[in-house]
């Protein structure tokens, strides 16, 4: 009697999802293949594996970088799970050295911008390590740090006058005029501007950069938060001292034409209490390595 056996559907190996992470979450093949040290070319091949496999592609590609088709997000949605319990299995049967819990607080702008790439690398690489986020002004961050409330916290600080000594500098970047790209808020008289409140370094360095110039201002609109700064931009309601990492889409530098004073550079400085346990350790210097790639 012969048995018909059914064929086996192919298996995407793990090595291939991770790649397909790496590219979604990077947006391009060279910056991909950094993260999961590989080349370039290595990178193009797994993706031609992958679409071999499926039989369908799961990138748009142009000359600058890539996206997912909905083939492709589907597959990111469950290969992001398979990743993740796998990890679990894994930490499950082998006893990593360091395991615990963090407690770590940044500004919303740092949360935003550079933590949910350096915290999904850091679960990765300490899966039995939980990592707890507060976000607050640098100001709140600092206390909660000295009264015992949080192990490490990242902080804004004055680029070249770094009052904090006790924060180690991690992160020196440039502060620009931020308008709407064909806005007029940057033409009126007196500038309406968009701060927070007094103790915000991006407020200081806007508003005596203005000083300096006897030129008239007023505060438009205030937030704490920078998606509330994008909005004021966003709506041609002020012009604000921001990062230029946080420019893009139709919130442009404002131009020269303008007169707007120069700003200065500001960082961000790593703060950490003084009961330093291996999980803590681990943490602090995953940020380190992590704000060095910038």
């Amino acid at each position: 009697m012969n048995i018909a056996i059914a064929p086996q559907a192919p298996l995407l190996e793990l090595d291939l999802l991770k790649t397909l992470v790496a590219i979604a979450d990077t947006g391009n093949f060279s910056a991909a293949a950094e993260v999961v040290h590989r080349t370039p070319s290595a990178i193009s091949m797994q993706v031609k594996r992958i679409e071999d496999l499926l039989g369908r592609p799961v990138f748009l590609r142009d000359s600058r970088s890539v996206s997912l088709t909905h083939d492709g997000e589907l597959l990111l949605e469950h290969g992001r799970r398979v990743l993740a319990l796998n990890r679990e299995i894994v930490s499950r049967f082998i006893t990593p050295d360091v395991r615990g819990e963090v407690s770590l607080g940044a500004p919303d702008d740092v949360a935003e911008r550079f933590l949910p790439d350096m915290l999904r690398w850091f679960a990765e690489t300490h899966p039995c390590v939980v990592v707890n986020v507060v976000v607050e002004g640098s100001s709140r961050l600092v206390k909660m740090v000295r009264q015992g409330h949080l192990d490490l916290a990242i902080i804004s600080c004055e680029g070249e006058l770094e009052r904090n000594r006790d924060a180690e500098i991690v992160l020196h970047e440039q502060l620009v005029w931020a308008a709407l790209a064909g806005g007029v808020a940057a033409e009126k008289d007196p500038l309406p501007v968009s701060v927070w409140e007094e103790g915000c370094v991006w407020r200081k360095a806007g508003l005596s950069g203005l000083e300096a110039q006897n030129r008239p201002y007023r505060i438009a609109f205030q937030s704490a938060h920078i998606s509330g700064q994008r909005a004021a931009i966003l709506a041609d309601l002020a012009v604000a001292p921001i990062p230029i990492s946080s420019l893009g889409g139709k919130i442009v530098e404002a131009k020269a034409e303008y007169g707007l004073p120069e700003l200065p550079k500001y960082a961000l400085g790593l703060i950490q209490s003084a009961q330093q346990g291996a999980p803590v350790k681990a943490a602090a210097d995953h940020l380190r390595a992590s704000f060095a790639k910038h």
